[in-house]
């Protein structure tokens, strides 16, 4: 099969299409043909080598975590999914024309293969971001860096669960956020005089890790109530550092069951074809994306 891979650390430029041998479902998982793909900034922050200190990996290496299509191998002891499913899940090297799942559900109707590739990671993330960061009902959350896949996410389930967001974004995304509920604001110089203007806040998270940690805790008075996903330095500042995954099977399951009740939807801002992966992950690390970037094959 055909799979996207790299040998080496670096930029976009290490991705490499190569013929490899398709992979097969161990016990407890799926094999899928790939449809789509989730184009995560996890991946290209593994691809540069940034997590090699305390998430290891050995090269060459695949590259992809979230993937959307069609089940053709079940693994012993897999119950509720046969072959010709249509599914979207969490596993390992997922830009390829096929894909081994550990964590899945079937792909709502009305979720394109094309959006649901791009839910598990950032459903997952959003979902444990919110518990772990301890905003209850009633309070309200700032979230820096929210017009990606994780704040669209975030956005979404905050409201659902009766948080009021105060968002952060670039000024072409300051109507999207609106459209998802937040108050809006841009980020960059003043930010903090621009928040307390919208309201207090109780917690805080840093989805960009643009170095805004510090304005955060200045908002939130406490460094123990913000949070970041992509800055590991924010505990130096005694807030809270989360990279790391939580139930994936039971994140995925919510998110087919939010979409299915109309609270959430997270857009496709970009599709690419397989061999435009490097040009995925320039696009991605360049941020301002509104919703998700993904891979169709």
């Amino acid at each position: 099969m055909r799979a996207v891979s790299f040998a080496e650390f670096g930029g976009p430029e290490v991705l490499e299409l190569v013929e490899v041998a398709a992979p097969h479902a161990d016990p407890g998982q799926v094999r899928i043909a790939v449809r789509a793909a989730g184009v995560n900034a996890y991946d290209w922050r593994v691809r540069s080598g940034q997590f090699q200190e305390f998430r290891p990996i050995q090269l060459p290496a695949g590259v992809g975590l979230d993937a959307s299509g069609v089940v053709d191998e079940v693994g012993e002891g897999v119950s509720g999914v046969e072959i010709g499913d249509r599914v979207f899940g969490d596993g390992t090297s997922t830009y390829a024309e096929f894909a081994v799942l550990s964590a899945w559900a079937r792909i709502p109707e009305g979720l394109t293969f094309e959006e649901a590739a791009g839910y598990p990671s950032v459903v997952e993330t959003a979902l444990r971001v919110i518990r772990q960061v301890g905003v209850e009902p009633g309070q309200t959350l700032l979230v820096s860096g929210a017009s990606g896949g994780v704040g669209s996410a975030v956005l979404q389930i905050a409201r659902d669960r009766g948080i009021s967001v105060i968002a952060t974004a670039g000024a072409a995304n300051q109507d999207y956020l609106r459209s998802l509920g937040a108050a809006a604001t841009t980020y960059g110089e003043g930010l903090v005089a621009r928040v307390r203007e919208l309201g207090q806040v109780d917690a805080a998270l840093d989805l960009a890790g643009s170095g805004v940690i510090r304005e955060l805790i200045e908002l939130t008075g406490n460094p123990r109530k913000v949070l970041s996903i992509a800055d590991p330095g924010a505990p130096e500042l005694g807030a809270q550092f989360s990279g790391g995954a939580g139930n994936l099977a039971d994140a995925i399951t919510e998110a087919a069951r939010l979409f299915s009740h109309g609270t959430l939807r997270i857009p496709v801002e970009k599709t690419y074809p397989l061999d435009q992966a490097a040009a995925a992950h320039i696009d991605s690390a360049a941020g301002h994306t509104r919703g998700r970037r993904v891979l169709v094959i």
